[in-house]
């Protein structure tokens, strides 16, 4: 007999990747949303397998010191999935996130390290800070945001983590039919402001009229994105240079996350004049810029990126800098094309899949002295820190930065060197 809809009481006291805090129940292992390690919980059951239960926590007996009041009144079972750690306070989510990256790191890489996660400047309060929203759209032209593992909307009035100048924009105070989602950006440094559209079919529909004056893009199946009316992106400006940003490119959504995660990237590899860095899955050519100065124009970056207006980006980002040049290419590939390449360093920062063992393989081949791992996800982190492992490379730093505040999501920063 299922025991979905169902409620138990059981008692919290681990934590797993992913938003979820652990319990038993019958020798059972139950995950639980909206519940803190230490508390005492009676839990929904939402999901059964063979092997445990996901739940939602919808009373609490016995609270953590930890737990707070959620400062938005969309967060909570049944609420938006966005954020997952509103009920908690902001040392206890950097702590939870902390325990997370230690756990995963023993788990898959076997690796034994205290992590401590740094708070970003800017946003004290955990709020305000995401510059990148993508609002999901019911069939009336609602925007709102999809529940927790659920394809239904959540409508809301306002996102109390966006920042200023998405809020601006107002994208829920309209009514969006014919559109399935909406992607708004900010510039953190500019008035830049832009959204990225998605019919529901192949005809774009009329769009509302916002109270900001902002670019628009529409986004085609395979995410190519097609400008309608003003600017393709943004500009930001880190590190001393502006940078253009595709709307529909990657680029950090915390305002203070670029600027500290170059400058991290740069204390770690310790570029030298004259030396050969690589900047894999380089975006809108960050790193490669600040690597493109560090080694000065007796030196050379070599970026590659695989997709086509970030790589144009790059290329305009860096057409100051004459040592730097990026490639649009898959990293596998191009690795394995640079097989005889002298490579002294190198930074690389894939998608939530992490890199790969393929080109963890092929990048510790051209023996780097320090490689510079940027990741988003301590699960597929600790996966490619093993296979470097296996190819001789060993991990002598981390750092973890709380850049998504109120969610489970955490940027870290492994560095790795030879032997």
């Amino acid at each position: 007999m299922s025991r979905v809809g169902t409620q138990i009481e059981l008692y919290v006291d681990g934590v797993a990747h992913g938003g979820w805090c652990v319990g038993r129940h019958d020798d059972q292992v139950v995950f639980v949303r909206h519940t803190l390690p230490g508390e005492r919980v009676r839990v929904l059951v939402t999901e059964e397998t063979k092997r445990f239960l996901r739940a939602d926590a919808v009373e609490v007996l016995e609270a953590s010191p930890d737990r707070v009041d959620a400062p938005c009144r969309f967060a909570g079972p049944g609420g938006c999935g966005g954020c997952d750690w509103q009920h908690a306070s902001l040392e206890a989510q950097r702590r939870i996130k902390a325990r997370v990256v230690t756990e995963q790191l023993r788990r898959i890489a076997g690796i034994e390290r205290d992590v401590e996660v740094e708070e970003l400047p800017g946003h004290p309060d955990g709020l305000g800070w995401r510059t990148r929203v993508r609002y999901a759209v019911d069939d009336d032209g609602t925007a709102g945001f999809r529940r927790h593992r659920s394809h239904d909307i959540q409508p809301v009035d306002s996102c109390l983590i966006a920042h200023s100048g998405v809020d601006r924009i107002g994208v829920p105070e309209v009514s969006w039919p014919g559109i399935t989602e909406v992607e708004a950006v900010a510039s953190t440094r500019t008035a830049d402001r832009a959204i990225i559209v998605t019919p529901r079919g192949a005809r774009q529909p009329a769009l509302p009229s916002l109270k900001e004056s902002t670019a628009q893009l529409r986004r085609f199946r395979g995410g190519r994105t097609q400008q309608i009316r003003g600017r393709r992106g943004v500009r930001e400006q880190v590190a001393g240079r502006e940078w253009r940003v595709s709307a529909g490119g990657f680029w950090q959504v915390h305002p203070a996350a670029a600027e500290t995660l170059t400058a991290a990237v740069l204390a770690a590899l310790a570029p030298k004049p004259g030396e050969t860095a690589l900047d894999l899955y380089c975006g809108a050519g960050l790193f490669a810029g600040a690597l493109a100065e560090a080694v000065g124009p007796e030196g050379r970056v070599l970026g590659v990126e695989g997709q086509p207006e970030a790589v144009r980006d790059a290329q305009h980002n860096l057409r100051d800098l004459p040592q730097a040049r990026v490639d649009r290419g898959d990293v596998a590939s191009r690795l394995r094309e640079w097989a005889d390449l002298r490579a002294d360093i190198a930074v690389l920062d894939p998608p939530r899949a992490g890199a790969g063992t393929a080109v963890v393989a092929s990048l510790a081949a051209l023996r780097p002295r320090a490689v510079a791992y940027v990741s988003c996800d301590p699960a597929t982190l600790a996966r490619d820190l093993a296979a470097f492992a296996q190819a001789g490379y060993g991990m002598v730093d981390l750092r973890a930065f709380d850049a998504f505040p109120m969610t489970h999501h955490v940027e870290c920063l492994a560095v790795l060197e030879r032997g």
